[in-house]
């Protein structure tokens, strides 16, 4: 089979593929009204896997080849098994390494005791793809109660993007989420074969037109320190430094603290959060 017969046949593979799922079977929404093609469209699958609709026709169209990330995305996107993507690879001339399943990340127990310990300053640990692994009762209050977010859903990005709080919650929402944005970037570039990532973001690029945009942009940011100014209607306005400290025992898990210089209303502010809510067994209402 020559190159451009085999560009033709994965494109005829896709199209394939494509028409073989509905938007419910991928976690679309449904619209109830009459839909012109069978199975996903073209821009339904170039949202979910973060690519551009005109892209992604090139590749249907056998018009060019697709890069090996791209057709890894392609093959989680169109719900392949493991022969499909061996054939998907080879018809795009590319060897296909396996994805190596990594196992569940859990809290390192020092990160978890020092969590435990900081009693007057809100903390997270961050994992990979920005998940919430642990957190401390203040941070609970202050941003929202972890522990009601179902673990699978329980990512940093997420919360920002679809609790309508947060919102609120954040003086400047859009800088806020346009930075985490960025750093989910800088995420996907450090582990492209994550199949929850990808997930992630083709679930957010469907329902948030700002992440589509933002996450189209290709900025990149990492995670260091910065300041946030957040709204509370217990605390008053609270303007806080965050840092973040990598654990040597896993690189991938990072403590994100939010403090504020002794003696501010900030500093007095968290105090009077941390007191009020010590004497609740649920966070307080934002």
């Amino acid at each position: 089979m020559t190159g451009n017969a085999h560009l033709n046949e994965l494109g005829e593979f896709l199209k394939t593929r494509r028409a073989g799922l509905s938007p419910r079977t991928v976690g679309l929404p449904e619209t109830g009204g009459p839909r012109r093609v069978k199975g996903l469209r073209r821009e339904e699958v170039a949202q979910l896997a973060a690519i551009s609709t005109d892209y992604y026709t090139r590749l249907e169209q056998g018009r060019m080849p697709a890069s090996g990330p791209v057709l890894t995305t392609l093959a989680q996107v169109l719900h392949l098994d493991d022969d499909q993507r061996d054939y998907l690879f080879e018809l795009a001339g590319k060897d296909r390494a396996r994805p190596r399943r990594r196992t569940l990340q859990k809290v390192q127990p020092q990160l978890q005791r020092l969590l435990d310990d900081l009693s007057a300053t809100p903390a997270v640990v961050m994992g990979r793809r920005m998940d919430i692994l642990a957190w401390n009762s203040l941070a609970a209050a202050l941003m929202t109660d972890f522990a009601q977010v179902p673990e699978k859903k329980r990512n940093y990005t997420r919360i920002l993007f679809t609790d309508p709080a947060m919102r609120t919650l954040y003086d400047d929402w859009d800088n806020v989420a346009k930075t985490a944005v960025s750093q989910l970037r800088m995420e996907a570039a450090k582990y492209p074969d994550d199949s929850r990532l990808t997930a992630l973001v083709g679930e957010l690029s469907v329902q948030d037109a700002d992440f589509r945009r933002w996450w189209a942009a290709h900025h990149v940011a990492a995670r260091t320190v910065g300041t946030k100014v957040l709204r509370y209607p217990v605390a008053g306005e609270l303007t806080l430094d965050w840092d973040t400290l990598t654990a040597s025992t896993d690189p991938d898990q990072q403590l994100v603290v939010w403090t504020a210089e002794p003696g501010t209303p900030t500093y007095d502010g968290l105090r009077i959060l941390a007191s009020w809510a010590a004497g609740r067994e649920e966070p307080a209402p934002r």
